[in-house]
Parts: structure tokens; sequence; C-alpha cells
């Protein structure tokens, strides 16, 4: 019984992926530069743990996209008309995902440089 609210917890989950991918153009975007930086990846003999930070940081970035999508979504239904506030919070979340994908691409000059240079 347990078991079937669990998998059933994990559909949910997945058919909201799987909305943001069809609807969402940069959460389309961010999964193609992110399938893009692991196929790069595996050219480069990557220890665990940069595999690892590699892997996490694009989590984050991906999480971050979907909670600002979420966010989005609900100040829409909430405040249909542009109210300044509003605008200020979309632009808010939506600068969270900017500052980690910035980092994000820190991270990966890190990771990748050493095995360009040596």
């Amino acid at each position: 019984m347990k078991i079937r609210i669990f998998l059933r917890s994990i559909r949910h989950a997945v058919s909201g992926i799987v909305f943001a991918l069809v609807r969402e153009r940069n959460f389309q975007i961010e999964c193609g530069v992110a399938i893009g930086v692991i196929l790069f990846a595996c050219f480069f003999p990557l220890l665990p743990s940069e595999w690892a930070i590699l892997l996490l940081v694009i989590g984050w970035v991906l999480t971050l996209e979907l909670l600002n999508t979420i966010v989005e979504r609900i100040l829409d239904m909430v405040k249909p008309n542009v109210h300044p506030y509003v605008r200020v919070v979309k632009d808010m979340a939506a600068g969270a995902v900017l500052i980690a994908s910035f980092l994000a691409v820190l991270i990966a000059i890190f990771i990748f440089l050493p095995h360009f240079i040596g």
C-alpha cells in the first residue's frame, strides 16, 4: 500500500518535470546545456568529486529554475495584472537562477580548465 503511494508521488513529480520540459523555454535550454556539459565531461578523466560537483550544480540550477517557474505561475494566478511588487518578486526569483547559472559556469571553468592547461 505505501509503495503505491510512493510510486504515485514519483509519477506526479515526473509529470511536473515533463510539463516544465515541454512548456518552459528556459528549462529546455538549461536541460540542453546540462546534457551538453555531461557529454563534454565524458571526454575528460574527471575525478569522482568533480563529477559530483558538476551533477550537484546542474541539479541546483534546474531545481531553481523549477522553483522560479512555480513562483511565476502562482503570482500570475494570485495577481493576474502586473503589480509592481509581483514584478519585483518575479525578478528576484529569476535573479536567483541567474546567480546559480553564473556560479555553475565558474565551477565548470574551474573543473575543466586544468584539463586544457595540463
